[in-house]
């Protein structure tokens, strides 16, 4: 599979199973693949019953890989429970996502 970026250059999906979470400290933004069936990006809450929630959604929607920001102490808890399930998870640098052009939002950054 390719996509293709703003500039119009072919970009090779490397995880086609991958879902984006933007983490924060009163909500998490979560993204799935734009190919799956409903809302592809959806709001969580932070607590506990809410990270299940998160799981179950992103495990119903084929996800086997999730990329997250490791922001602040914020992380950990959705990192335990996603990995407790059987994703593959990755902690990303939060200053390598704000430099991309046009990510200004919750919604966005999970994109």
């Amino acid at each position: 599979m390719v996509k293709t970026n703003e500039q119009g250059k072919q970009l090779a999906v490397i995880h086609s199973n991958a879902a984006g979470l933007d983490i924060g400290a009163r909500e998490i933004w979560a993204c799935i693949p734009p190919d799956r069936a409903g809302e592809t990006v959806r709001p969580f809450g932070t607590f506990t019953p809410d990270l299940y929630q998160m799981a179950d959604w992103l495990e119903e929607s084929g996800v086997d890989t999730v990329a997250m920001e490791s922001t602040g102490v914020y992380w950990p808890p959705s990192y335990e429970i996603l990995e407790a399930r059987g994703f593959k998870v990755y902690l990303v640098n939060a200053r390598h996502i704000k430099n991309v052009p046009g990510r200004k939002s919750d919604y966005a950054d999970c994109q």
